[in-house]
């Protein structure tokens, strides 16, 4: 359970708290901040945004630390996002906070989880295959710490190896052989590293995708397949020349994608109509929430934001009818969306736009 959720410098808030004594409607009209608060607490779940490309977007303009502090009914849980000039060159980072006691990012997550439905979902199927692995990384990095440490570990290593890969393109380009051979050598440390870390990515990711495959729809049903793109060092010996001319990493789950079927061998994407795609999305939803509840043995908060503007009224009162199974924070522009007997079990809070 959410409790109180303050927020700071982050996006069109300056300082506003809100305190939360069950599932809750966040009643306003458009840029009044709903989103804004759907991410916060999106923030404090996954220890990252959902919508922005870069942390210095959730800061508040003008400012260089926006900060998003939140009580559950067991922790304190707070991410501090600074930007400013260090030696001279911008930089952003956050940290994190679990009962003021400075945390990983692989630590925090999953203390307080979450599950969000946003008409921003209908890009797992017509989307970039980023959006498809975006999805994956957020189940999993809330239920599985290894995961969690495997994929930072692997992001990390895949940066290093990526700069170095670059250097060695440059270096070739301007005849400079010394220091290409010198990046050469510090390339097999890191090709270890994301080896080590990108193989369990794989082998959990494929994990889930099978759990996805195997789990009842009765809303739609579908198939998913995983387009895996596995890393070993026989892989990154056969795009040894191909790597080092293109500056990046040619192999490994960075590349993954899957696709989604329905009707035997229909894609989804291509031969989905939008209401299919809709329900596409909403069935995995609908899993996504099993799954967690599942793993962690206790029910994840539901953040809907929006849902009116993509769903039919069939499908949007199969939503409300699960909302008394977990927490639920609601967002919409019209109170007369939401039926009387869910009101009546939910608290109010109604937004202004800020002048």
């Amino acid at each position: 359970m959410l409790k109180f959720l303050s927020l700071q410098n982050f996006r069109s808030y300056k300082k506003s708290s809100f305190e939360f004594k069950n599932s809750v409607i966040i009643i306003g009209p458009n840029t009044a901040g709903k989103s804004n608060l759907i991410e916060s607490i999106f923030l404090i779940s996954a220890g990252k945004s959902f919508r922005a490309d870069k942390d210095a977007q959730m800061v508040r303009l003008g400012n260089e630390m926006g900060r998003v502090r939140a009580k559950t009914s067991q922790e304190e849980l707070e991410v501090v996002v600074t930007v400013g000039e260090v030696a001279g060159v911008r930089a952003q980072y956050k940290r994190f906070f679990v009962n003021g006691v400075a945390k990983r990012r692989a630590d925090f997550v999953g203390n307080l989880p979450a599950v969000l439905f946003s008409p921003q979902d209908l890009e797992l199927i017509g989307g970039s295959p980023g959006k498809r692995r975006e999805f994956l990384d957020n189940v999993l990095e809330q239920t599985d710490r290894d995961y969690r440490i495997a994929h930072l570990g692997f992001t990390k290593a895949l940066k290093q190896r990526n700069a170095l890969l670059e250097l060695i393109k440059e270096t070739r380009s301007a005849g400079s052989g010394q220091a290409g051979r010198n990046a050469d050598k510090q390339l097999e440390y890191w090709d270890s590293l994301v080896i080590r870390n990108g193989s369990v990515v794989t082998q959990k990711r494929e994990k889930f995708i099978n759990a996805l495959n195997e789990a009842e729809k009765s809303v739609f049903d579908f198939r998913i397949e995983y387009d895996k793109s596995e890393i070993s060092k026989d892989r990154l010996e056969k795009y040894y020349d191909a790597e080092r001319s293109s500056g990046v990493t040619l192999v490994g789950p960075q590349r993954d994608d899957v696709f989604i079927y329905f009707e035997k061998d229909k894609a989804l994407k291509s031969f989905g109509s939008r209401g299919q795609q809709r329900l596409g999305v909403l069935q995995l939803k609908l899993i996504e929430l099993n799954y967690i509840k599942e793993k962690l043995e206790e029910a994840p908060i539901l953040l809907l934001d929006d849902i009116f503007s993509e769903l039919d009224e069939e499908h949007i009162n199969l939503i409300l009818s699960i909302i008394g199974d977990q927490q639920t924070i609601l967002t919409t522009t019209h109170e007369e969306f939401i039926p009387a007997k869910i009101k009546g079990k939910m608290e109010l809070i109604e937004l202004e736009i800020s002048k």
